[in-house]
């Protein structure tokens, strides 16, 4: 079921589509010459929104959660990118443990019931172990939908990390470190560690994520012969900002202005009669926190009224001071009359599935990421790796799927350079 597009400026996506689904050998061997070169984040799912001109991603997680949320028909896929992506690091792995979120909130452990069902069914005892001081016992959790999950304490050895009576060879991180990594899974050499701490928001940063975007759209657009701007959200960053003492504020001022001047030079090059909009939002942390849309400079002015004692922070309380200024993506796609956006799940190099994320009471040019969201399955499980070429652009939920999973990738690669860029263990040479 492809949601409707509820504007008339279909033009440069139809176009987009058609030349992806033409090119789709060169896109693939494309894709297949970075993996030589680049290692894919272990998993991620990434935001796309679809403004009917542009299509790109707004949002890249490298602790996805939502896995419960994929149908059963998309867990096959899930399964066999499971089993590359082990084989491929840790071939001999027996024993998986999982480190979740602190949090005993039953979605989220929906989520990790899920990548349990995964990876058991990838052929690895998999256990989940709780960094979360408060677990001081195996504690069983039930769940919407009858399912279980048992959390138990994690036991720290000098350099492993397991359960009492279960020692593995992998670990699989589900908490992003917003607050920071904990020492309890520092220095872990014999064991690998995925994702490595280093993706997590404690050292990640939004910015040098969409750096490294623009890097691989500017590839991809020129291999493609394309406008990299289509897929490619436009930012600028400001640091050192002090929401409580109002400081750093001209910054954000004159940053907002210069990234709306290039949206709306881009806007007049396309003939796009819309106005354009900016997102300020966390450079690092995640949960749709702190999120501001700004149409105009004026708008900025929100941020003094705002009660001194109520800064925008993150997930954890931590107050925000540097930003990320994103060139704001309306999406045009409707579900049952509510704003949609679709998120992409990968795992290894592959598109194992996703969802559309819909809100009722959120418009066009606002975060779909907040209270009140729902999720309708994408219809992944057969589509993202067979588009049907012949078939009119916009017609066919195959073709818009696969371009959907092309963006996605283009995200995760810029994952792996991202990822690169921020080894404290990568060789440097002078």
């Amino acid at each position: 079921m492809v949601p409707h597009l509820i504007t008339a400026l279909t033009g440069p996506i139809n176009e987009l589509e058609q030349r992806i689904l033409e090119s789709m050998p060169a896109v693939e061997r494309w894709f297949r010459l970075e993996w030589m070169e680049h290692t894919p984040p272990f998993y991620c799912s990434v935001d796309i929104r679809n403004a009917g001109f542009k299509l790109a991603p707004v949002d890249t997680n490298l602790f996805p959660g939502g896995w419960h949320n994929l149908t059963p028909d998309m867990l096959p896929l899930a399964v066999q990118a499971a089993m590359a992506a082990i084989e491929k690091i840790c071939p001999e792995a027996k024993n998986l443990l999982v480190v979740p979120e602190n949090t005993k909130n039953t979605f989220y452990l929906s989520n990790i019931a899920q990548l349990q069902k995964i990876f058991r069914m990838a052929g690895l005892n998999v256990k989940v172990g709780s960094i979360d001081p408060d677990i001081k016992k195996a504690t069983t959790v039930e769940l919407p939908g009858g399912d279980k999950v048992t959390l138990e304490p994690v036991v720290r050895s000098k350099r492993r990390l397991g359960l009492k009576n279960f020692d593995p060879c992998t670990i699989l991180l589900n908490n992003d470190l917003t607050a920071g990594a904990p020492g309890i899974l520092e220095d872990l050499h014999e064991q690998y560690l995925l994702p490595p701490l280093h993706a997590g928001w404690s050292v990640r940063r939004k910015s040098r994520h969409f750096q490294s975007y623009e890097e691989v759209a500017k590839r991809f657009g020129k291999m493609l012969g394309i406008d990299p701007w289509l897929v490619n959200p436009l930012f600028n960053r400001c640091g050192e900002l002090d929401f409580f003492k109002q400081e750093g504020m001209e910054c954000l001022r004159t940053n907002v202005d210069a990234l709306l001047a290039k949206i709306r030079k881009k806007y007049k090059e396309y003939g796009i009669n819309e106005k354009p909009f900016v997102v300020v939002k966390a450079d690092n942390g995640t949960s749709g926190m702190g999120i501001m849309t700004v149409r105009d400079v004026k708008d900025l002015d929100a941020l003094r009224q705002r009660p001194k004692n109520k800064p925008p922070v993150v997930k954890t309380g931590q107050a925000i001071t540097d930003v990320i200024i994103q060139e704001g993506v309306l999406t045009a796609e409707r579900m049952n009359d509510a704003v949609a956006e679709p998120v992409v799940y990968l795992m290894d190099r592959y598109v194992v599935g996703g969802f559309y994320r819909i809100h009722a009471e959120r418009g066009t040019d606002e975060n779909l990421n907040a209270p009140g969201s729902a999720f309708v399955p994408l219809a992944f499980a057969e589509s993202t790796r067979l588009p049907q070429p012949g078939q009119k652009p916009g017609a066919s939920a195959p073709n818009r799927f696969y371009m959907y999973g092309v963006i996605g990738r283009l995200a995760m690669l810029a994952a792996s350079y991202e990822l690169e860029a921020t080894d404290p263990d990568a060789e440097t040479y002078d």
